[in-house]
C-alpha cells in the first residue's frame, strides 16, 4: 500500500521546495523620458529658476487682501488658484520663482502648488508671447475647418503650435474644447475668444493685431498681462483702454493708432451665437396677466 502512495509523495516535494527557495525580486528597468513629462517636471532654464526673485507689485498685493478676505483665515490655501493666475499676470508666465512666492503668502508646502500648476494647463510653465493663440481643434471646430484656422496662423506667424515667434509677440498652442463650440471654429487669444473664423479673417486678425501692437509700441515682446512695461493692460495689449481709440461695436472692430483691429467675439457678422438663419424659435413674447399661473410674482420660489 505504501508503494502506491511512494510515487505521490515523490512528485509533490520538488514543487514543496521550490515554493521554498524561490527568489522573492523583481526587475528594475529604466524607461525613455516621455515629451508629456514637461506638464510635471520642471528643469531650471535661464528664464525659469528659484534665483530669479519675484515679488507681487502693490497693485496687486491690495488685490490678494481682497482675495484672501473671501476665505477662512484657516482655508486661505483654498485661494492657490487666484494667486498663480494673478502671478502669472504680472510675471509673463507661472515661472517657479512665482509658485514659491504663492506658497510663502500661503503658507503651504511648495509640492502642493507645483501639483495645482501642473495638473491645470491654464498655467504657462514657460514664457509666452504678448499674443497667446490658443487654437481649439476638437470635433465641433475641426467639422468646421479648424484646420485651416491652424494654417493660418502657421502662414501668417510662420511657426508651428508650441512655438513662439522670434520677435516675441506671438505664441502658437493647439488646444482642447474652449467652450464656444456654438461658435467654431474659434481661437483664444490671451483672454479674448474670436469665433467664426475663416483662413482669411485669422490672417486679418493676427495683421491687424500684430499692426497695433507695432503703432502702440507694445511690440516688445512678452511681459506681464499686468506688467510693468507697454501698455500691459488685460491682454497684453488693450488699444480700446487707451486714449484717442475708437471703438465701433457695431462693425465688430475698434481703431489703435489708426489701425483697425476685430473686437473678440463672432467675425462672421452675427452678434453672438444666434442662429444664422434669424430666429427660428421663441419669436414672440406670451402676453403676461396678473395670476397667470405661467409666470411667477417677484420673490416667489
Amino acid at each position: 500500500m505504501a508503494s502506491l502512495f511512494t510515487p505521490m509523495l515523490t512528485r509533490g516535494a520538488p514543487r514543496a521546495i521550490t515554493r521554498v527557495q524561490r527568489a522573492q525580486w523583481r526587475t528594475i528597468s529604466a524607461s525613455t523620458r516621455m515629451q508629456s513629462d514637461t506638464l510635471q517636471v520642471h528643469r531650471h532654464t535661464p528664464q525659469n529658476n528659484p534665483s530669479i526673485p519675484f515679488k507681487f507689485s502693490p497693485t496687486n498685493e491690495k488685490l490678494i487682501e481682497e482675495i484672501l478676505a473671501r476665505y477662512p483665515s484657516q482655508y486661505k490655501k483654498a485661494a492657490v488658484m487666484p494667486l498663480l493666475d494673478l502671478g502669472q499676470r504680472q510675471h509673463g508666465f507661472t515661472s517657479i520663482s512665482v509658485m514659491h512666492e504663492v506658497a510663502r503668502l500661503l503658507e503651504m508646502p511648495p509640492m502642493r502648488v507645483y501639483e495645482v500648476a501642473t495638473f491645470y494647463t491654464m498655467y504657462n510653465r514657460d514664457p509666452v508671447g504678448r499674443f497667446h493663440v490658443q487654437c481649439c481643434t476638437t470635433t465641433p471646430c475641426m467639422l468646421r475647418d479648424s484646420d485651416a484656422v491652424m494654417k493660418a496662423i502657421s502662414d501668417e506667424l510662420g511657426i508651428h503650435h508650441g512655438h513662439t515667434t522670434e520677435d516675441g509677440l506671438f505664441t502658437f498652442t493647439e488646444v482642447e474644447c474652449l467652450g464656444a463650440c456654438a461658435n467654431a471654429p474659434m481661437i483664444q487669444i490671451n483672454d479674448d475668444f474670436y469665433e467664426d473664423l475663416t483662413y482669411e479673417t485669422t490672417r486679418d486678425l493676427l495683421k491687424a493685431l500684430r499692426a497695433a501692437a507695432q503703432q502702440t509700441g507694445a511690440d516688445g515682446g512678452a511681459v506681464g498681462l499686468v506688467g510693468e512695461k507697454g501698455t500691459g493692460a488685460i491682454t497684453g495689449i488693450d488699444p480700446r483702454v487707451q486714449a484717442g481709440n475708437e471703438i465701433d461695436t457695431q462693425g465688430r472692430k475698434y481703431a489703435a493708432g489708426g489701425v483697425t483691429v476685430p473686437t473678440p467675439g463672432p467675425l462672421s457678422g452675427r452678434m453672438t451665437c444666434e442662429n444664422s438663419q434669424g430666429i427660428t424659435s421663441l419669436t414672440d413674447v406670451p402676453e403676461w396677466k396678473e395670476g397667470d399661473p405661467r409666470f411667477r410674482t417677484d420673490g416667489a420660489l
